[in-house]
C-alpha cells in the first residue's frame, strides 16, 4: 500500500484473503516436495505405514546408494540429457525463425500459414499413422523419433509470434533494411540479441517438457540401452506394483522376500523422483527474471 493511503475494511478483509490463499497454494505445492525429500530418506517401512508424514524417520540412504550404484539409472540419465539438449536445440531452430516469419506483416500468405498452423492444434493424423510415417522415415528405435515428431510446439510459435509482434519496433527493422542489413542478418544479429526473454521461457518450456517426456520413447524405442530416465522410473514403478500384487499362493517366505523388493523399490522409487527434479529445479532461479518477462507478453504497457 502507498504511503499515507487508508486502508479500509474491504482492503484489509481483502488483503488477509490474499494471504490466506497465498498461504493455502504454498502448503499444495510446498508438501508433496518434502514428503518426496522425506520419504527418499525414510525407512520404507514406516513410508508405507503411513508413519511418515511429513519428516524422515527411520533415516537410511540406501535408496540414493542403489541409485548411484544402478547403471540403468545413470544409462537413462545420461540419454534424458542428450535428448533435451538436442530437443530443445531443434526445438528453438524451428520455433524462433518461423515466430518471426509470421511476424512480419510483408510475409506473403502468413494468415495462410497461421490458420494451417491453427488446424494442427485441433486435429492430428492420430497415433498409428504418425507411428506408420516414423517407421517409413527409419527412425525406430533412433533419437531421432524422439526429437524430430516434437520439433515444435504452435501454441510456442504463437507466444513467440505475439512477442515479436509487439516488442520488436518495425522502425528498427526499417532501418536495418535501409542499411543493406539482409533479412537472414537481421534476425541473426538485431533480432535474437533483443528476444533473450522468450528465448530463455521458449528453452524452460521445451526443456521441462523434454526432459519429463516419456511416451514418444516408449512408443518408438526397442533399445533399453536408449530409454530416457522418465520410462526407466516408469519401469521401476511397474516392477513395485508387480512385486506388491505378487499372484497365486505363496508360503511366507518368499512372501517376506516379496515385501522386501517391494519395499526396495519404494525407496529408489523416491530416490530416482528427487534425482530426476533436481536439474530442473537448479536451472530454474537462473531463469526465472526472464520467464517472468516471458509470460508477461501481451500486458499493457506504460
Amino acid at each position: 500500500m502507498l504511503s499515507g493511503v487508508k486502508e479500509t475494511k474491504r482492503d484489509k478483509v481483502f488483503l488477509i484473503c490474499n494471504y490466506i490463499y497465498v498461504f493455502i497454494a504454498f502448503l499444495i505445492v510446498f508438501y508433496p516436495l518434502v514428503y518426496m525429500i522425506s520419504a527418499s530418506i525414510s525407512n520404507p517401512k514406516f513410508v508405507a505405514s503411513g508413519e511418515m508424514w511429513l519428516l524422515p524417520k527411520g533415516i537410511t540412504f540406501d535408496g540414493y546408494k542403489r541409485v548411484f550404484e544402478n547403471s540403468s539409472i545413470w544409462i537413462g540419465y545420461g540419454n534424458t540429457i542428450l535428448y533435451t539438449v538436442v530437443g530443445t536445440t531443434i526445438n528453438l531452430l524451428v520455433t524462433l525463425p518461423a515466430a518471426y516469419a509470421l511476424s512480419r506483416k510483408d510475409f506473403v500468405g502468413r494468415n495462410f500459414f497461421m490458420g494451417m498452423f491453427m488446424v494442427t492444434m485441433f486435429f492430428s493424423g492420430g497415433l498409428v499413422p504418425s507411428y506408420l510415417l516414423v517407421k517409413q522415415l527409419g527412425m525406430i528405435n533412433t533419437m531421432w523419433a524422439i526429437v524430430i515428431p516434437s520439433a515444435a510446439s504452435i501454441w510456442n510459435i504463437i507466444v513467440s509470434h505475439t512477442f515479436f509482434q509487439s516488442s520488436i519496433p518495425k522502425e528498427l527493422q526499417e532501418a536495418a533494411q535501409i542499411d543493406g542489413c539482409t533479412n537472414m542478418r537481421l534476425f541473426i544479429k538485431i533480432i535474437l540479441p533483443l528476444s533473450m526473454p522468450i528465448i530463455a521461457v521458449m528453452a524452460l518450456f521445451y526443456g521441462v517438457g523434454n526432459w519429463n517426456s516419456y511416451f514418444s520413447a516408449l512408443i518408438y524405442l526397442n533399445d533399453s540401452f536408449k530409454y530416457p530416465l522418465q520410462l526407466v522410473l516408469r519401469q521401476i514403478l511397474v516392477l513395485q506394483e508387480m512385486s506388491a500384487q505378487g499372484g497365486g499362493v505363496i508360503d511366507a517366505s518368499t512372501a517376506a522376500a516379496m515385501n522386501s523388493k517391494a519395499e526396495i523399490a519404494a525407496l529408489v522409487k523416491y530416490a530416482v523422483i528427487i534425482v530426476a527434479t533436481l536439474p530442473v529445479i537448479v536451472i530454474y532461479p537462473f531463469l526465472q527474471r526472464y520467464f517472468v518477462q516471458g509470460v508477461m507478453i501481451g500486458s499493457v504497457k506504460g
